[in-house]
């Protein structure tokens, strides 16, 4: 394992949670928009024609040749702030998505949105 870097080449990729178990796969990086670093993946989870995309922080992940494994559990992740898969996560539901995991939330300091898609 090694840490992640340029989480956009690993788009439709198995992400594991800590114990090794299957989340979904990757399908988008949402960066801070403050620093343009990766601050959340979307996973694409569900049952065929039930898919959601759930967000996932990506603090702490890390790469193997197979899947990118994230610091939190299957269950956590799964029971995260989700959109439809051709949804848009709007600004005033990123506090929410900061509030699952218990990370702070702070908007930008004109008020704009904390994250963007890449």
């Amino acid at each position: 394992m090694f840490p992640a870097e340029n989480l956009r080449d690993w788009r439709g990729e198995k992400v594991i949670d800590p114990a090794g178990d299957k989340i979904g796969e990757l399908e988008a990086v949402y960066v801070d928009t403050a620093t343009d670093e990766p601050a959340f993946v979307t996973v694409k989870v569900g049952f065929i024609g039930r898919h959601k995309l759930v967000f996932v922080p990506v603090d702490g992940a890390t790469v193997s040749p197979s899947a990118v494994r994230v610091r939190y559990d299957k269950k956590l992740a799964t029971e995260a702030p989700s959109i439809d898969l051709d949804g848009e996560l709007t600004a005033t539901d990123e506090p929410a998505v900061y509030a699952h995991y218990g990370l702070g939330y702070q908007p930008g300091a004109s008020g704009e949105r904390r994250l963007g898609r890449r």
